[in-house]
């Protein structure tokens, strides 16, 4: 499929989710997520997305250098910030990351490493997040009113490893998996890189659960903070789908549903996960800033290097 019609096929998918979601719960929770966000909830979700920034720059610092790309933490934290700025605004929730592995390789000229390193960086983080997800959520059992939450992450860890074994049922799946083994193994067979990789996404994980905690606690959903950490981990979970608009698609649905499930109710789950979206937004803006700056900077560079050639 094209480029171009698989952007708009993701486009279509992210439209289908929102209206399909309007049209179980109404409109109303999006209005109520809107109105629950207030100075406190931007300054709370600003706080938190540098840390989590910082976090995420510096396990992207680990895996680049690993791969023999070395790269500044300054650096690293000022591209992050642009790259999630750009996949919050922009469709498909992966356009900053291309962005941040095209400078990168661009400045060592290696664009493929670079390319690379940013794809195991973002695995590396959606695997912590999974096994946290599950080491946190299948301990509850039975009996606890979100055991459904729980069935509902380990099937979809079920489903990724049948996935991973189809791939790997084939000759040509051995041999791309091969070949990614050994381009990883610089990263994965260093303890301490791990250790610090590992870390670093969990303090991911721990920023952006508590910033879907306090838009919870600003939409006045009645339920504890621990109850909300737990519903945040699958929400979190399905906002990494890349079929999104700007954030928004399968994370309101999957909202709605895990509330649901979890006896909070859907339109609950709509209204925080809208005041979440806002919220993230917001936060990351920063990064637009570092983007106009990075460009000015581009500007000036080549109108003094154009000022010397005429020179």
């Amino acid at each position: 499929m094209p480029p171009r019609l698989r952007r708009a096929a993701r486009i279509v998918a992210a439209l289908a989710v929102v209206v399909a979601t309007v049209a179980v719960v109404g409109a109303a929770p999006f209005v109520e997520g809107l109105s629950s966000i207030s100075p406190w909830t931007i300054l709370a979700a600003v706080a938190l997305a540098a840390l989590a920034t910082a976090a995420a720059a510096w396990r992207w610092r680990m895996v680049s250098t690993g791969f023999g790309l070395p790269l500044a933490w300054g650096d690293a934290f000022t591209a992050y910030y642009t790259s999630q700025f750009l996949n919050t605004v922009l469709p498909g929730g992966v356009v900053g990351d291309v962005q941040r592995a095209y400078v990168h390789g661009s400045d060592h000229d290696r664009l493929d490493l670079a390319a690379r390193a940013v794809a195991a960086e973002r695995i590396a983080g959606q695997l912590v997040q999974i096994v946290l997800t599950l080491a946190i959520l299948l301990p509850l059992g039975l009996t606890s009113p979100l055991a459904p939450l729980a069935w509902l992450s380990a099937g979809v860890v079920v489903l990724a490893l049948v996935a991973v074994g189809a791939v790997a049922f084939s000759r040509r799946g051995r041999s791309m998996i091969g070949r990614e083994y050994r381009l990883l193994r610089p990263v994965v067979c260093r303890p301490l890189t791990l250790l610090a990789i590992t870390g670093a996404s969990v303090v991911v994980v721990a920023a952006h659960t508590a910033t879907f905690v306090v838009a919870g606690l600003a939409a006045g959903v009645h339920a504890g903070v621990a109850e909300l950490a737990l519903v945040a981990l699958i929400v979190l979970g399905g906002a990494a789908i890349p079929l999104s608009i700007g954030g928004w698609g399968p994370r309101e649905a999957v909202a709605a549903a895990a509330f649901a499930l979890a006896g909070l109710g859907a339109a609950a789950g709509v209204a925080v996960s809208t005041a979440f979206g806002v919220l993230t937004v917001v936060a990351v803006a920063p990064g637009a800033i570092a983007l106009l700056a990075g460009r000015f900077r581009s500007q000036r560079q080549r109108g003094i290097i154009g000022r010397r050639r005429s020179a």
